[in-house]
Protein backbone atom coordinates (compact mmCIF):
# COMPACT_ATOMS: atom_id res chain seq x y z
CA UNK A 1 0.00 0.00 0.00
CA UNK A 2 1.02 3.70 -0.44
CA UNK A 3 1.52 5.74 2.38
CA UNK A 4 -1.00 9.17 1.24
CA UNK A 5 -0.42 10.60 4.46
CA UNK A 6 1.90 11.58 6.96
CA UNK A 7 1.47 12.69 10.53
CA UNK A 8 0.67 12.86 14.24
CA UNK A 9 -1.99 11.47 16.62
CA UNK A 10 -2.72 14.38 19.27
CA UNK A 11 -4.59 14.15 22.88
CA UNK A 12 -3.05 14.95 25.22
CA UNK A 13 0.49 15.76 25.91
CA UNK A 14 0.33 12.14 24.25
CA UNK A 15 1.97 12.44 20.41
CA UNK A 16 1.64 9.36 18.29
CA UNK A 17 3.33 9.28 14.91
CA UNK A 18 1.63 7.69 12.20
CA UNK A 19 1.59 7.09 8.46
CA UNK A 20 -2.22 7.06 6.87
CA UNK A 21 -3.09 4.15 3.49
CA UNK A 22 -6.63 4.01 2.01
CA UNK A 23 -8.44 1.44 3.42
CA UNK A 24 -10.49 0.29 0.54
CA UNK A 25 -10.13 0.27 -3.29
CA UNK A 26 -12.43 -0.31 -6.27
CA UNK A 27 -12.48 -3.48 -7.85
CA UNK A 28 -14.93 -2.85 -10.49
CA UNK A 29 -14.68 -3.34 -14.27
CA UNK A 30 -13.77 -0.18 -15.78
CA UNK A 31 -15.74 0.33 -18.82
CA UNK A 32 -15.46 3.95 -21.30
CA UNK A 33 -18.27 5.15 -23.73
CA UNK A 34 -17.44 4.34 -27.51
CA UNK A 35 -18.85 4.84 -31.31
CA UNK A 36 -21.31 1.74 -31.82
CA UNK A 37 -20.38 2.46 -35.31
CA UNK A 38 -16.59 1.76 -34.79
CA UNK A 39 -15.14 1.68 -31.17
CA UNK A 40 -13.63 4.82 -31.50
CA UNK A 41 -13.70 5.89 -27.88
CA UNK A 42 -15.77 9.25 -26.71
CA UNK A 43 -14.00 11.65 -24.81
CA UNK A 44 -16.22 15.04 -23.66
CA UNK A 45 -14.38 18.04 -24.25
CA UNK A 46 -14.63 21.22 -22.07
CA UNK A 47 -16.39 24.23 -24.06
CA UNK A 48 -17.16 27.59 -22.80
CA UNK A 49 -20.75 27.90 -23.70
CA UNK A 50 -20.14 31.88 -24.27
CA UNK A 51 -17.74 31.71 -27.02
CA UNK A 52 -17.62 28.16 -27.72
CA UNK A 53 -13.95 27.39 -27.94
CA UNK A 54 -12.94 24.29 -26.06
CA UNK A 55 -11.18 25.51 -22.74
CA UNK A 56 -7.88 24.06 -21.23
CA UNK A 57 -7.48 22.84 -17.59
CA UNK A 58 -5.07 25.88 -16.89
CA UNK A 59 -7.73 28.18 -18.06
CA UNK A 60 -10.96 26.96 -16.01
CA UNK A 61 -12.04 28.94 -12.96
CA UNK A 62 -14.53 27.76 -10.34
CA UNK A 63 -17.67 29.97 -9.74
CA UNK A 64 -20.78 30.01 -7.44
CA UNK A 65 -24.32 30.52 -8.27
CA UNK A 66 -26.79 31.16 -5.72
CA UNK A 67 -30.90 31.09 -6.17
CA UNK A 68 -31.17 34.16 -8.09
CA UNK A 69 -29.07 33.14 -10.68
CA UNK A 70 -26.51 35.33 -9.77
CA UNK A 71 -22.90 33.56 -10.31
CA UNK A 72 -19.17 34.74 -8.16
CA UNK A 73 -16.04 33.65 -9.86
CA UNK A 74 -13.70 32.31 -7.52
CA UNK A 75 -9.82 32.46 -9.27
CA UNK A 76 -7.21 30.07 -7.88
CA UNK A 77 -5.68 33.28 -6.42
CA UNK A 78 -8.90 33.60 -4.03
CA UNK A 79 -8.97 29.99 -3.18
CA UNK A 80 -5.23 30.07 -2.27
CA UNK A 81 -5.92 33.01 0.09
CA UNK A 82 -8.53 30.84 2.48
CA UNK A 83 -6.92 29.63 5.46
CA UNK A 84 -6.48 26.66 4.79
CA UNK A 85 -5.09 24.15 7.45
CA UNK A 86 -2.03 22.48 6.53
CA UNK A 87 -1.61 20.72 10.16
CA UNK A 88 0.19 17.44 9.98
CA UNK A 89 -1.74 16.45 13.49
CA UNK A 90 -4.95 14.68 14.13
CA UNK A 91 -6.11 16.28 16.72
CA UNK A 92 -8.57 13.84 19.51
CA UNK A 93 -11.49 16.13 20.51
CA UNK A 94 -13.14 13.50 22.55
CA UNK A 95 -13.62 9.75 23.59
CA UNK A 96 -17.05 8.75 23.17
CA UNK A 97 -19.38 5.28 23.32
CA UNK A 98 -18.68 3.67 20.28
CA UNK A 99 -22.52 2.97 19.91
CA UNK A 100 -23.00 6.67 19.92
CA UNK A 101 -21.37 6.85 16.65
CA UNK A 102 -24.41 6.37 13.96
CA UNK A 103 -23.17 4.15 11.30
CA UNK A 104 -24.69 6.46 8.30
CA UNK A 105 -22.03 8.98 8.88
CA UNK A 106 -19.50 6.92 8.28
CA UNK A 107 -17.61 7.52 5.06
CA UNK A 108 -13.90 7.44 3.83
CA UNK A 109 -11.75 4.72 5.68
CA UNK A 110 -7.90 4.80 6.28
CA UNK A 111 -5.30 2.89 8.31
CA UNK A 112 -2.96 4.01 10.38
CA UNK A 113 0.16 2.78 11.00
CA UNK A 114 2.79 3.53 14.05
CA UNK A 115 5.56 5.98 12.44
CA UNK A 116 7.92 5.38 15.03
CA UNK A 117 11.11 3.49 16.03
CA UNK A 118 8.36 1.96 19.06
CA UNK A 119 5.34 1.86 18.77
CA UNK A 120 4.67 1.13 21.99
CA UNK A 121 2.22 4.56 22.20
CA UNK A 122 0.02 3.43 19.44
CA UNK A 123 -0.32 -0.17 21.12
CA UNK A 124 -0.78 1.97 24.46
CA UNK A 125 -3.98 4.29 22.35
CA UNK A 126 -5.10 0.94 20.84
CA UNK A 127 -5.79 -0.93 24.06
CA UNK A 128 -6.96 1.71 25.93
CA UNK A 129 -9.80 2.04 23.06
CA UNK A 130 -10.24 -1.62 23.18
CA UNK A 131 -10.88 -1.57 26.76
CA UNK A 132 -13.03 1.04 27.37
CA UNK A 133 -14.98 0.44 24.38
CA UNK A 134 -14.61 4.29 23.26
CA UNK A 135 -14.24 5.71 19.66
CA UNK A 136 -12.27 8.48 19.82
CA UNK A 137 -13.52 11.45 17.40
CA UNK A 138 -10.95 13.14 15.87
CA UNK A 139 -10.21 16.51 13.67
CA UNK A 140 -7.67 16.92 10.87
CA UNK A 141 -6.54 18.08 7.50
CA UNK A 142 -6.49 16.35 4.39
CA UNK A 143 -6.30 17.90 0.74
CA UNK A 144 -6.97 21.26 2.34
CA UNK A 145 -10.19 19.84 3.82
CA UNK A 146 -11.08 19.94 7.49
CA UNK A 147 -12.68 16.85 8.03
CA UNK A 148 -13.97 15.13 11.37
CA UNK A 149 -13.14 11.53 11.88
CA UNK A 150 -14.20 8.39 14.16
CA UNK A 151 -10.76 6.85 15.30
CA UNK A 152 -11.80 3.10 15.85
CA UNK A 153 -9.75 -0.58 16.33
CA UNK A 154 -9.91 -2.96 13.29
CA UNK A 155 -8.14 -5.90 14.95
CA UNK A 156 -4.63 -4.82 15.62
CA UNK A 157 -4.88 -1.65 13.29
CA UNK A 158 -6.12 1.80 14.24
CA UNK A 159 -8.53 2.90 11.46
CA UNK A 160 -9.48 6.58 10.88
CA UNK A 161 -12.91 6.45 9.23
CA UNK A 162 -14.68 10.48 8.40
CA UNK A 163 -17.58 11.69 9.36
CA UNK A 164 -20.21 13.27 7.76
CA UNK A 165 -20.82 16.67 8.88
CA UNK A 166 -24.30 16.88 10.65
CA UNK A 167 -25.85 19.32 8.13
CA UNK A 168 -24.98 17.05 5.33
CA UNK A 169 -27.23 13.95 6.90
CA UNK A 170 -30.97 14.10 5.23
CA UNK A 171 -33.85 13.79 7.88
CA UNK A 172 -35.95 10.94 7.05
CA UNK A 173 -39.15 12.12 7.82
CA UNK A 174 -42.20 9.81 6.06
CA UNK A 175 -45.59 10.41 6.59
CA UNK A 176 -46.37 6.82 6.49
CA UNK A 177 -43.84 6.06 9.45
CA UNK A 178 -46.10 8.36 11.21
CA UNK A 179 -49.62 5.71 11.45
CA UNK A 180 -50.12 4.05 14.63
CA UNK A 181 -49.53 0.37 13.57
CA UNK A 182 -50.57 -2.91 15.01
CA UNK A 183 -48.19 -6.07 15.65
CA UNK A 184 -49.53 -9.18 17.44
CA UNK A 185 -47.58 -10.96 19.52
CA UNK A 186 -47.90 -14.33 17.05
CA UNK A 187 -46.61 -12.14 14.13
CA UNK A 188 -43.77 -10.84 16.48
CA UNK A 189 -43.08 -14.74 17.42
CA UNK A 190 -43.22 -15.85 13.62
CA UNK A 191 -41.06 -13.09 12.51
CA UNK A 192 -38.33 -13.98 15.16
CA UNK A 193 -38.46 -17.35 14.38
CA UNK A 194 -37.90 -16.44 11.21
CA UNK A 195 -34.77 -14.12 11.72
CA UNK A 196 -33.23 -17.06 13.63
CA UNK A 197 -33.48 -19.25 10.48
CA UNK A 198 -31.63 -17.16 8.64
CA UNK A 199 -29.23 -16.52 12.02
CA UNK A 200 -25.44 -17.08 11.41
CA UNK A 201 -21.99 -15.20 12.20
CA UNK A 202 -21.02 -12.62 9.31
CA UNK A 203 -18.41 -13.54 6.68
CA UNK A 204 -17.52 -10.82 4.43
CA UNK A 205 -15.94 -13.43 2.10
CA UNK A 206 -18.75 -15.58 1.58
CA UNK A 207 -20.02 -12.60 -0.51
CA UNK A 208 -19.07 -11.25 -3.78
CA UNK A 209 -19.95 -8.70 -6.17
CA UNK A 210 -21.87 -11.25 -8.77
CA UNK A 211 -22.32 -8.46 -11.45
CA UNK A 212 -18.62 -7.43 -11.61
CA UNK A 213 -18.01 -10.94 -11.95
CA UNK A 214 -20.36 -12.01 -14.51
CA UNK A 215 -19.39 -8.98 -16.53
CA UNK A 216 -15.88 -10.07 -16.54
CA UNK A 217 -16.70 -13.25 -17.65
CA UNK A 218 -18.45 -11.75 -20.49
CA UNK A 219 -15.45 -9.75 -21.36
CA UNK A 220 -13.57 -12.13 -21.12
CA UNK A 221 -15.47 -14.59 -23.40
CA UNK A 222 -16.09 -12.08 -26.06
CA UNK A 223 -11.84 -12.16 -26.33
CA UNK A 224 -11.60 -15.59 -26.59
CA UNK A 225 -14.25 -15.38 -29.70
CA UNK A 226 -12.31 -12.94 -31.55
CA UNK A 227 -14.50 -9.99 -30.94
CA UNK A 228 -11.62 -7.83 -29.30
CA UNK A 229 -9.81 -5.72 -31.85
CA UNK A 230 -6.80 -2.84 -31.78
CA UNK A 231 -7.87 1.07 -30.97
CA UNK A 232 -4.66 1.36 -28.85
CA UNK A 233 -4.35 5.23 -30.50
CA UNK A 234 -8.25 5.93 -29.41
CA UNK A 235 -7.67 4.74 -26.17
CA UNK A 236 -4.54 6.85 -25.32
CA UNK A 237 -3.63 9.01 -22.36
CA UNK A 238 -6.24 11.65 -21.38
CA UNK A 239 -5.53 14.87 -23.49
CA UNK A 240 -3.95 13.07 -25.97
CA UNK A 241 -6.20 13.77 -28.73
CA UNK A 242 -7.09 17.50 -27.46
CA UNK A 243 -4.63 19.10 -30.31
CA UNK A 244 -5.37 20.13 -33.71
CA UNK A 245 -8.18 18.92 -36.45
CA UNK A 246 -5.38 17.36 -38.01
CA UNK A 247 -4.41 14.81 -35.23
CA UNK A 248 -8.24 13.97 -34.86
CA UNK A 249 -8.24 12.97 -38.18
CA UNK A 250 -4.90 10.53 -38.25
CA UNK A 251 -7.20 9.24 -35.20
CA UNK A 252 -9.73 8.37 -37.15
CA UNK A 253 -7.91 7.06 -40.17
CA UNK A 254 -5.74 4.54 -37.60
CA UNK A 255 -9.01 3.33 -35.67
CA UNK A 256 -10.52 2.41 -39.14
CA UNK A 257 -7.42 0.81 -40.48
CA UNK A 258 -7.83 -1.07 -37.09
CA UNK A 259 -11.11 -2.18 -37.65
CA UNK A 260 -10.78 -3.34 -41.55
CA UNK A 261 -7.36 -5.21 -40.26
CA UNK A 262 -9.62 -6.74 -37.31
CA UNK A 263 -12.66 -8.15 -39.62
CA UNK A 264 -10.12 -9.41 -42.64
CA UNK A 265 -8.46 -11.47 -39.26
CA UNK A 266 -11.76 -12.48 -38.54
CA UNK A 267 -12.94 -13.25 -42.07
CA UNK A 268 -9.39 -15.41 -42.62
CA UNK A 269 -9.94 -17.51 -39.60
CA UNK A 270 -14.25 -18.12 -40.57
CA UNK A 271 -12.39 -19.50 -43.69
Amino acid sequence: MRTIWKGALTFGLVNVPVKVYSATEDHDVPLHQVHDADGGRIRYQRTCEVCGETVPYADIDRAFVDEDGQTVVLTKDDLAALPAEKSREIDVVEFVPTDQVDLLTLDKAYYLEPDSKSPKAYVLLRRTLEETDRTAIVRFTLRQKTRLAALRVRGDVLVLQTLLWADEVREAAFESLAEEVEISQKELELSASLVESYSGDFDAEAFVDEYQKELRTLIDAKIEAGEGFDVSETFAEEGASAGGGGEVIDLMEALRASVERSKAARAKDAG
